[in-house]
């Protein structure tokens, strides 16, 4: 029988998992090493969407305080908007101190056979690096890519009935488990931008600005300086197909259904 790829990984995305990585990873706070290590591990915690780095004990520079874990959550799906210290494993939590300086829940080990002697760290806490380039948001997923090509389809968005952007020259940005992305030259924009000064990140391709307009507040983003992987996309705009409406070559699209939704809702009211 064959086994359809994506249904695989979704079934998975449901239990601990982790997978070795060859880098050399470290943290600092405050300039200070809290984690160095040639033996960590890419960690996600059941319905975690996003990794985070998991070290030998011994690779620790930073004193571990155990307190009472954070409550957990029963949501579906925990997005990179849901704070590390709620977990979705049993383990036990630690605040990280280094001198005077204190990440609080900032440290968690879960109660795993397979991951005895494993120590994970908040992400977001602490300024990483691997090998010696910086990383920020998240480690990037070894199952996950991020392919952009050029393209000659008419996509038309709209929102409320108002015409944001048309254009017959997009690029399509297809990521690993998400829905692909509509990126659309900044002239082609057809709606009155908004100021904005929403900013994210993300590993793959860089720090976004985000544009607002009289429908809806920050509807759009684009990558204006993008990371080397991801440099066709300089300029672009894109929307969230989850709170507009898309029609590709007159066909209109069904808007997904995915996390991205519940956090504009929940956020900013867009819904």
């Amino acid at each position: 029988m064959s086994l359809k790829i994506g249904d695989e990984m979704m079934r998975l995305s449901g239990v601990l998992r982790h997978e070795p990585t060859d880098k050399w990873v470290r943290a600092r706070l405050g300039g200070r090493i809290v984690v160095d290590s040639r033996a960590a591990l890419l960690l996600w915690e059941p319905r975690r969407i996003v990794p985070t780095y998991a070290v030998p004990d011994g690779d620790v520079r930073a004193e571990l305080v155990p307190v009472e874990p954070a409550a957990g959550s029963d949501v579906p799906v925990l997005h990179p908007g849901i704070p590390f210290a709620v977990h979705s494993t049993p383990g036990q939590a630690y605040d990280v101190r280094v001198a005077d300086d204190v990440r609080e829940r900032a440290a968690f080990r879960p109660d795993d056979a397979d991951l005895a002697g494993h120590v994970v760290f908040d992400f977001d806490a602490f300024d990483w690096t691997e090998e010696d380039e910086p990383v920020f948001s998240h480690p990037r997923d070894p199952f996950s890519r991020v392919d952009a090509r050029r393209s000659s389809r008419h996509v038309r968005i709209e929102r409320d009935g108002v015409l944001l952007a048309e254009s017959r020259s997009p690029t399509l940005v297809f990521e690993t488990k998400l829905y692909p992305r509509f990126y659309l030259p900044r002239e082609d924009v057809k709606a009155e931008v908004l100021p904005s000064d929403m900013v994210t990140a993300c590993p793959y391709k860089g720090r976004a600005t985000y544009l607002s307009f009289a429908v809806g507040e920050n509807l759009a983003w684009t990558y204006l300086d993008p990371l080397p992987d991801a440099s066709p996309l300089a300029g672009l705009v894109a929307f969230f197909d989850e709170v507009v409406d898309v029609t590709v070559d007159g066909v209109p699209r069904v808007r997904p259904d995915s996390p991205v939704a519940n956090v504009m809702k929940d956020e900013f009211g867009v819904s």
